[in-house]
């Protein structure tokens, strides 16, 4: 699992709001930021899904500034979904992959000794199929 889950995972603090997470998806081409306190255990995590979800509230026909305004007043808490599903790196890349089928979620948050060490995505599968095709 280790050698599967990216490191170096992009996060929020709980007093952020859905801009920056907008920001940070939009920089880094990711779909989930988790959200950590000080000592970066998991206090929950935010997907694209969740973004999107919020920010339906604002009115997508409104102008950008206005829509940004809205997504500047939404704090993080109050999307992040804060049940998240967790794994460490000695979990079995089959029993992380059979989790999330059932599940049905893109990710998986990775700790050890209740701090984030990486995050298993979907697309660290796909990637990982294509180097060893």
């Amino acid at each position: 699992m280790s050698d599967l889950m990216t490191r170096g995972v992009r996060t929020l603090g709980p007093t952020g709001n859905l801009a920056e997470v907008s920001d940070l998806m939009s920089t880094y081409r990711i779909r989930h930021v988790p959200v950590v306190d000080s000592e970066c255990r998991i206090l929950g995590i935010v997907s694209q899904r969740d973004l999107l979800r919020g920010a339906l509230g604002g009115g997508s026909d409104l102008p950008a500034s206005i829509q940004r305004a809205y997504l500047r007043s939404i704090p993080i808490d109050e999307v992040m979904v804060s049940s998240v599903e967790t794994v460490t790196p000695d979990t079995l890349i089959r029993d992380a992959a059979q989790r999330m089928l059932d599940l049905k979620i893109g990710s998986l948050l990775v700790t050890e000794s209740y701090q984030l060490v990486g995050i298993l995505t979907e697309n660290d599968f796909v990637r990982w199929v294509k180097t060893h095709s």
